[in-house]
């Protein structure tokens, strides 16, 4: 399916209604593109009045030093790697918009999330979350089911991941040995595991 960002904001505006909060879920494998697009609907929204914000999952990643005590750190990303709980009860806290929500926001460049980073307020009206796990029907992931208003998966082939993914890490001065450990042993398999264990989505785009 091909769909535009306008047809996208347009589609929610439409299914959104008098409603005073609209969510909005963008899921995907690592490197799909979903964090771009979520900024790319809101900057939609916006030029047509309405308010929004952005809601990342990935400020939901578990700290190294637990990632550690784990076992986890070389599978970061990994579904039992974030703190669902924690994510659940954010999502619970933004859904009804009568307060504001402070959410935290993942820092790449350092590998680490930053709390009380974004402020969703109930002035937001639509909140674009955007996540790996959003539509993932294994574990407590499944408790989503039913939150969002509107869906949209991202699904790229493989092939255009793989190119993607080897560009994020050689964009963070990686070297071509811990690049290909990220690509390879840990951020495809996990795309693999999105793709291959979903919820249906509103829509699903394979090129983002």
């Amino acid at each position: 399916m091909t769909k535009s960002i306008e047809d996208i904001a347009g589609e929610a505006i439409a299914r959104a209604g008098d409603g005073k909060r609209f969510l909005i879920a963008i899921a995907g494998p690592p490197g799909a593109g979903k964090s771009t697009m979520a900024d790319h609907i809101a900057d939609a929204l916006r030029a047509r009045g309405e308010t929004a914000a952005v809601l990342p999952m990935d400020g939901f990643h578990m700290d190294n030093a637990v990632l550690i005590e784990r076992g986890l750190l070389a599978r970061k990303g990994v579904p039992e790697s974030f703190d669902v709980r924690g994510f659940l009860d954010i999502i619970r806290a933004v859904r009804p918009a009568d307060q504001e929500v402070l959410v935290p926001v993942f820092d790449r460049s350092r590998e680490l999330a930053i709390a009380s980073a974004r402020a969703i307020t109930p002035d937001h009206r639509f909140i674009i979350v955007e996540g790996n796990y959003l539509l993932f029907s294994l574990g407590k992931w499944a408790e989503l089911e039913g939150v969002f208003d509107y869906s949209i998966m991202l699904a790229p082939p493989i092939e255009v991941l793989e190119e993607r993914l080897w560009e994020r890490w050689r964009g963070y001065k990686l070297s071509e040995e811990d690049a290909a450990k990220k690509v390879y042993e840990n951020d495809l398999p996990n795309g693999r595991l999105i793709l291959g264990n979903r919820r249906p989505a509103d829509v699903t785009l394979e090129i983002a």
